[in-house]
């Protein structure tokens, strides 16, 4: 830890977290964090995927119960059991899917279950003159009548903070707030969160992009694996080495890497397969160019909430762009639907294997097989006697350890599902594979062999788009590397260029850089 830049201070917390704990099976979510929030100030949470960031605020807002440590709150303890508990305390979320109704008013939406009554009825005026005077206070002036969903994502967020706020809320929780809000609509929130701050709130903010915690947050705290990395002054931390402390590397080490690189020959590819010019999603990617040859690897970097997956899901037709386009082989195409990616010999293995990629109660070689029947079409079926042979090829070519392939999916390692769903598209003969995460969660010995299977699919000619947030594995498996922050492609790097210290500083620069 740099103590040079770990904040000091004699000044009471209205908010104490001491050595909070807290326990899944297999899992220790929370190990011994320390967290302290004071009176009008804006406090980031950093940390990568499983840092323990969503724990520690569904602790703090009774979502979860803590299974160790204590919780201060103005100097007293608390034990909230539930959000509804943290809330009369004077603690507030704000979540980054706007957690509310729709199809009600903006004025139901702020007043829901606190309506104001008058002769044993609601009082309707009061709930809308109340609501307006309360969207008013935070610079936002609309019809509060109106259904919420007739209004902008932008306006629907700052409905959720009047709420909050209109509960007497001490301490405001924003969750990822501007995901889905543009430049604009990111500024004026951060003028009423600074306002606020001025009024003496505190606010716990947790975002994933870089240039916005820099521009608005006081002071961080970085979690990692669950545990406290440090607290920290924002204007004395660089982005470096916050990026450095993140993701768990010894920032002097990065240094005396970047002074001993040296240049490596670019490697060579096969023309360009598949190229998209100025392909965008409001909310999800800002507009990008990316070219992808036969026979090559190119590897997606960034921090969580970078946009490494949103423009995995743009590529494959999950969603669809709002602008530019795409050519494959030199000709125009429209992706619509995974579908449609698939007809073009497109595969995609997603981040959650589990939830996304395998259906678990269906046999090894039923999940196998799904991609391949599904291009084909399910009055083409493929019979027994086929999916036997081929499974039995696959389960031997890429060593997948199970009794038999008729042995449910559910019953395998996660390394073994993996290899399972590389084995589905595989199957489907890609042209282009999409690698979503490949290697997390499964052993050394599963990497190692799924790496290999990545460089031999190349030599044979498939393109591949890598996506890891294990930096090595991007550096070492790479032709090419795409470099994200922020939801915007901001350098590729190639040959001599691709190692550790230059995509971190990628991701470090400010915008303006």
């Amino acid at each position: 830890m740099n103590s040079a830049s770990v904040i000091s201070t004699d000044e009471a917390p209205l908010l104490a977290v001491r050595g909070v704990t807290k326990i899944f099976p297999g899992v220790r979510a929370l190990d011994g964090v320390d967290f302290t929030l004071r009176r009008g100030e804006i406090h980031a949470l950093m940390g990568e995927n499983g840092a323990g960031k969503s724990t520690l605020i569904k602790v703090l807002t009774g979502a979860d119960r803590r299974d160790g440590g204590e919780i201060l709150f103005d100097g007293c303890s608390i034990d909230p059991r539930s959000p509804a508990e943290a809330q009369r305390l004077g603690i507030s979320t704000v979540y980054q899917e706007v957690n509310l109704i729709p199809f009600l008013s903006v004025a139901e939406n702020i007043y829901l279950g606190r309506q104001p009554m008058k002769f044993g009825r609601i009082d309707w005026k009061q709930i809308n003159l109340r609501a307006a005077a309360a969207l008013k206070h935070i610079d936002v002036e609309v019809d509060v009548a109106r259904p919420l969903n007739s209004y902008s994502p932008a306006i629907q967020q700052m409905v959720s903070i009047a709420r909050a706020l209109d509960i007497r809320a001490k301490v405001l929780v924003l969750d990822e707030p501007t995901s889905s809000l543009d430049a604009n609509e990111v500024r004026h929130l951060f003028a009423v969160l600074r306002r606020l701050k001025a009024e003496g709130l505190a606010i716990i903010f947790v975002s994933h992009f870089l240039d916005q915690v820099y521009a608005i947050s006081d002071r961080f705290t970085v979690l990692r694996n669950g545990k406290l990395i440090g607290e920290y002054d924002a204007a004395k931390l660089p982005r470096l080495e916050l990026i450095a402390k993140m993701i768990g590397k010894d920032l002097k080490a990065v240094e005396e890497m970047s002074a001993r690189r040296g240049a490596e020959p670019v490697r060579t590819a096969h023309q360009p397969f598949l190229r998209v010019i100025g392909l965008g999603r409001r909310g999800s990617m800002t507009r990008f160019d990316l070219t992808i040859r036969a026979g090559e690897v190119v590897g997606l970097a960034g921090l969580l909430g970078s946009g490494r997956t949103e423009t995995a899901r743009l590529l494959f037709g999950i969603d669809r762009a709002e602008e530019g386009r795409m050519e494959i082989d030199g000709k125009l195409v429209t992706l619509t639907s995974p579908r449609g990616a698939i007809g073009r010999r497109f595969g995609f293995c997603p981040e959650d294997r589990k939830t996304q990629a395998v259906i678990p109660d269906l046999s090894v070689r039923e999940n196998i097989v799904l991609a391949l029947q599904a291009s084909k079409g399910w009055l083409r079926k493929i019979s027994t006697q086929q999916q036997q042979e081929l499974v039995e090829n696959y389960i031997k070519a890429l060593g997948i350890a199970t009794p038999d392939a008729e042995r449910p999916v559910k019953f395998l390692s996660g390394g073994n599902q993996q290899k399972a769903i590389l084995a589905r598209w595989l199957a489907s003969r890609p042209r282009f594979l999409i690698l979503d995460e490949p290697t997390r969660g499964i052993d050394v010995g599963a990497k190692v062999e799924i790496e290999k299977l990545i460089a031999r699919l190349c030599s044979e000619g498939m393109a591949i788009l890598f996506i890891s947030s294990e930096l090595e594995e991007v550096v070492r498996d790479s032709h090419r590397v795409v470099v994200l922050r922020d939801r915007k492609k901001v350098c590729e790097l190639t040959g001599g260029q691709i190692d550790l210290p230059s995509i971190m500083q990628a991701i470090a620069a400010r915008a303006d850089e």
